[in-house]
């Protein structure tokens, strides 16, 4: 009676963020149903017409689309570092941008699996100089913390849009670059940002919940707390509890340390992009990876082994719902809700680096696809969902 209760407390709308016990892992491993050789060519087919179709000769990167945990189309195509000249392989790992987003938001998901945290928590009681009172840590992973975004009060110039009247006294709108933050030469960390934030009385764009508003800043504290209630720096946490744990031997997060490592993404004339002041700022990006690892993430999703079920349905539920639209967002996953299904997904962009990872739980398949050469025809990758499913409609947002 008291499990039933506790249970029917959780699916409500009203409390999903109680702390719950750790999850006792079964001993059975999760198992997809079996694809036959028929189904196996059929996809393959499908899906290289449409990869030929979409990216065609343009395309520099990794894909990989999954049908019930097997592999029905692989491609590596061109080249990784330009300056060497190295090939583009299964085993090259590329800046995920934001979809690193969904690694920091599990990872928290994880914790409060094990009751180490609630997502009620205010983010002052981890981060103890942080001047925003109200915020939960629900509020972060949701992308409802009203706290402004780091990329854009941290930049040196901002471009406004204004409405002035042209030579014919007609009103047009146009655009002005105001000043905007001090000039900024050094590498930054996460410390660095919060650092700026209270040192300059950066104000809230909103109010705690009040509506959703994107926002790479949410991302970077909820790395921060991860690091307060481990011990451990983000990117050794990840390393030792996700990353190793699932067989993810290509993957890792960049961070000051791996700058002599570091090999650039390109624009779309090959130009490289260099190191910059927010390259080593990690939580809201900067996880590499590569298709064949990003697809362990997927099944261990699908099995329950890092973040449990019954968490993973909670992180799936959309929470912004002031405006009607097929487009939200869950806790760390963007969502597209259709009457029959909801597709859970998240895209990526930084610098040169365009990445997709989309998962069609009801088809139990995925598309992964990870560019290094700026090229916004990445995301109409979507379109290869038609294959599985007739829901698919515009994953059109870059990250």
């Amino acid at each position: 009676m008291i499990t039933t209760i506790l249970s029917v407390l959780l699916l409500s709308c009203s409390s999903h963020t109680a702390k719950v016990p750790k999850q006792t892992k079964t001993d059975s491993p999760y198992t997809f149903p079996t694809l036959s050789n028929k189904a196996k060519t059929y996809y393959n087919a499908e899906v290289e017409a449409k990869y030929q179709k979409i990216l065609g000769k343009n395309f520099n990167g990794s894909i990989l689309v999954a049908k019930n945990g097997e592999v029905v189309f692989e491609d590596y195509k061109g080249i990784y570092n330009f300056k060497t000249k190295e090939p583009i392989t299964e085993n090259t790992p590329f800046h995920l941008a934001s979809i690193s987003k969904t690694f920091t938001a599990m990872t928290i998901l994880h914790l409060y699996d094990q009751s180490k945290l609630s997502l009620d928590d205010k983010v002052d009681k981890y981060i103890t100089n942080f001047p925003y009172g109200n915020v939960t840590i629900k509020n972060l992973l949701t992308h409802r913390s009203g706290l402004a975004n780091y990329v854009h009060f941290m930049d040196e110039a901002k471009v406004e849009v204004v409405m002035r009247r042209n030579k014919r006294g007609r009103m047009v709108r146009t655009t002005r670059v105001v000043g905007h933050a001090p000039r900024i030469t050094k590498l930054l960390n996460n410390e660095d940002v919060l650092k700026f934030m209270v040192d300059n009385h950066i104000a809230m764009e909103g109010r705690p919940d009040r509506a959703f508003r994107y926002c790479n800043t949410n991302y970077i504290l909820l790395a921060m707390i991860v690091e307060k209630i481990t011990g451990q720096n983000f990117p050794d946490y990840m390393r030792d509890s996700l990353f190793i744990p699932l067989g993810m031997t290509h993957s890792f997060i960049f961070s000051i340390k791996d700058i002599n490592n570091y090999v650039p993404s390109y624009q779309h004339n090959n130009a490289p992009f260099a190191l910059e002041k927010f390259d080593c700022i990690y939580g809201d990006k900067n996880v590499y990876s590569t298709v064949r690892d990003m697809l362990l993430w997927d099944k261990a999703l699908y099995a329950g082994t890092f973040v449990s079920k019954e968490t993973l349905d909670m992180a799936f539920k959309p929470y912004s719902n002031e405006k009607r639209s097929e487009h939200n967002y869950g806790l760390g996953w963007r969502l597209l809700i259709k009457p029959d299904e909801t597709i859970v997904y998240h895209n990526g962009w930084w610098h040169g680096n365009n990445t997709v990872f989309t998962r069609l739980i009801k088809d139990t398949a995925t598309i992964i696809v990870l560019g290094n050469k700026f090229n916004r025809i990445i995301y109409k990758s979507k379109e290869i969902t038609s294959v599985f499913s007739q829901a698919a409609d515009s994953l059109h947002d870059e990250e």
